[in-house]
Parts: structure tokens; sequence; C-alpha cells
């Protein structure tokens, strides 16, 4: 493992290994004890997409392993000015010991990954989204102490988190439902992948891709860069919403999660929220401690 670009680079071992390691930081974290792995490493942290979740977590993650991060937004980087990714990726390794992007294109992140000598973490792009969805399989084993025969619903976008729902999960035995509007599917090519390595399903079902669910999973309507669409996707996404009618098919132990920032009454209502809070709000705890992992399996020396 030497970048984090995507969940399809990595094998279910390594996926299972970043996870071991989330929850003995995470143990460690809560019972006081330090474990500055990183000690005297930088994290350069470039920001095309701002976000709360992703600079707090990044921050405070390189902090507690002994390290430091360093913010990078588009103002500051030549990057912003025309500046050629491949030269970005060249300065950076000669500073760095490594790199997390939040951008709109995969192709940065790759091109970082190409072009530079230190290890690239994708923080988010308009394709994939895997730190999130690593924190989320934390969360699901948290709560259900196993993958096997789990079932996961996504309800809404066929976005980067359906994307790498897909691949995360399939990669870890459960079984994937994705329900969206027909125009608005997941990659073509992620899909064909977990069809012919899972049990997968893609529908414009609400409630038959909900059935039997052992995880609930939804996002907001409209991501980062599409505001200017909000209206006609409201209109287009107005069944896909997680309420009362979609968890009493699911099963009644089920856990619903949400990547964040929520627009409570639009993909998820007010009182499935606060009834599933508390799993919600480990789901957004859990990105520190996974990606805590990956930093150390990236950038320390073991």
């Amino acid at each position: 493992m030497k970048h984090l670009l995507k969940l399809s680079d990595l094998t279910p071992d390594e996926i299972v290994g970043i996870l071991n390691l989330a929850d003995q930081l995470k143990y460690e974290h809560k019972n006081g004890i330090e474990h500055h792995h990183l000690k005297g490493k930088t994290l350069g942290m470039i920001f095309q997409k701002s976000s709360t979740r992703t600079r707090v977590s990044f921050e405070v993650g390189m902090y507690q392993l002994g390290g430091n991060a360093l913010f990078l937004s588009s103002r500051d980087l030549q990057i912003g000015r025309g500046e050629p990714i491949k030269d970005t990726a060249r300065v950076l390794s000669r500073y760095l010991d490594g790199i997390m992007i939040r951008t709109f294109e995969q192709s940065e992140v790759e091109a970082l990954a190409e072009y530079g000598s230190i290890p690239i973490i994708n923080g988010l792009t308009d394709y994939a989204h895997p730190c999130q969805v690593l924190a989320d399989l934390m969360t699901i084993r948290e709560y259900k102490h196993s993958f096997k025969g789990l079932k996961l619903c996504f309800i809404g976008d066929g976005n980067n988190m359906a994307n790498s729902l897909m691949v995360g999960c399939i990669k870890m035995g459960m079984s994937v439902a994705i329900a969206c509007p027909e125009n608005y599917k997941p990659d073509e090519a992620l899909m064909k992948w977990a069809a012919e390595n899972g049990d997968f399903l893609c529908t414009s079902d609400v409630l038959l891709a909900a059935k039997d669910a052992d995880v609930i999973y939804t996002d907001v309507w409209a991501s980062m860069g599409q505001e200017d669409e909000f209206e006609s996707r409201c209109t287009v996404f107005q069944r896909f919403q997680i309420n009362d009618e979609v968890m009493a098919l699911a099963k009644p132990d089920a856990i619903v999660q949400h990547c964040l920032p929520a627009h409570r009454g639009e993909e998820i209502t007010e009182k499935v929220f606060e009834a599933h809070a508390i799993e919600l709000f480990d789901e957004a705890e859990n990105r520190l401690h996974a990606q805590k992992a990956v930093l150390v399996k990236l950038l320390g020396n073991n």
C-alpha cells in the first residue's frame, strides 16, 4: 500500500488491516495512551473543496500521532494559478512526507501519485471518497461485529459515496443495494465489477432496495459544485429519502449512516436522524481513527 487513491486499489486484507489498526488507535486514544508514530512527519493538506470534518480530523489526527499538518487552500498554491499538477507533486515531495488532497477530479489525485515521490491520500473527489467509507466500515463492524451476511442499502445520488461504498462493502463480503433515479446511477464500470464480484442490485425502487437491510445509508441530494442544480435535483430525488416507510422495511436493528452534513427533511427526515444520532456521530468520529490508521500505514516507518 503506497497510496490511498480509491478503495478498488486495496485488497480485502489491506482494508481489514486498516480497520484493525483504527480500532487499536481508537482504544489507545480513549484510554490516554499516546501513540506518536509520526513524530517529525508533516502532512500537506490541499483543499480545492472545503470541508469541516476532513480538515479537522486530519489535523487532529496528525497532532495525536506526533506529526504536523499543513493546510493548503487553492488560493495558497500555484496549482490554482495554472502550475501543472505534476510540477506541484514534484516540488511538494521535496518538502513533505505525505499529501492529502480534497478536490474535484480523480485525475488530479492520480497525477499527484504518478509524479510525486510521497504517499498521496484521496480526501474526496467527485469519483471516490475512500476515507469516509473506511470510517463507515469501521462503524458497521463496531455495531454488527462482523461483515458476514450483512446488507447495505444506499439511497440517493449514485455519486462518489455510492461508488466507494459499492467497492468497500463488496470487498468485505457484504451485499449492496443502490436505490437511485435512472439517470443518476453510480459509475458503470464499478457497477459491473460489483455485479461480477458480489451480491449487488441497482434499482429505482427504494422500498425494494431497503428490504431486510442491516445498514441504510444516504447522502445529500446536491454535492459541492452542484448548487445550481439544487431545485431540479430536489424534484428528481423526492422519493429517495430515508423515512419511516423505508426503516419499516429494513431489519429492526438496522443502523443509519450519513457522511454529513445532513439536510434534514430532504434526504433524511428529522425523526429518523435523531433516532439514529448516536451511530451517525460515532460514524463521524471514526473518520479520525480510520484516517489515523491510513496515515500510520502510509507515513509510518514500519
